[in-house]
């Protein structure tokens, strides 16, 4: 049975969307093109209609993490003034919540410490999504009037990614709520979040 375009575009997606679920609870290391394509509603042996190999649906699934990111900043930024739109990002970012549900959660923290021994085209991937994130932040810190807001908003990721990232490996969970607690109240306070300008 042929399909139209579009019906493969659908059946691509879903396929990326379970990807990125499990490159975000397992790592890319931990990704079995028979079990995504399983989820996916797909046998094994129509991978290679979607993708070349499984180095190209890790690189394609990192571009759908870094999409499904953007997307939920604007829903949940939109028409916001600035110190709101900044002060909700860090709560959401710094949450117990969001600690607690790696396979939904931003792909930074979720993959800092794969990168380096993926291909090329992932880390190019990854890099794209990080400056798409680091640019909004800088957008959205200057207007609320941070001097110089692209190395202030590299400066804040580095730091919600490290926090997030430090906060899932300790074992103890009053430590873990430290982490996440200490660098909120540390970045609200330097970017003075909650106080309108």
């Amino acid at each position: 049975m042929r399909y139209d375009g579009e019906h493969k575009t659908v059946t691509r997606a879903r396929v990326l969307k379970e990807a990125a679920r499990e490159i975000r609870a397992k790592g890319p290391a931990g990704v079995a093109v028979g079990g995504v394509m399983a989820r996916a509603g797909l046998t094994h042996g129509g991978f290679y209609a979607h993708f070349a190999s499984k180095d190209d649906l890790i690189a394609e699934a990192i571009g759908t993490m870094f999409e499904d990111a953007r997307a939920r900043f604007d829903r949940g930024l939109a028409e916001r003034d600035p110190a709101a739109a900044l002060s909700s990002y860090v709560d959401f970012y710094l949450s117990s919540a969001h600690r607690d549900a790696r396979e939904h959660g931003c792909p930074l923290a979720a993959l800092a410490s794969d990168l380096p021994r993926l291909g090329t085209i992932s880390r190019e991937r990854f890099g794209r999504g990080t400056a798409t994130l680091t640019s909004w932040l800088a957008d959205t810190l200057d207007r609320h009037g941070v001097a110089d807001p692209l190395a202030t908003a590299s400066a804040m990721l580095s730091q919600l990614v490290g926090a997030l990232a430090l906060a899932r490996s300790v074992a103890e969970p009053e430590q873990s709520d430290a982490i996440l607690g200490a660098a909120k109240m540390d970045l609200k306070h330097r970017l003075k979040l909650g106080v309108r300008t």
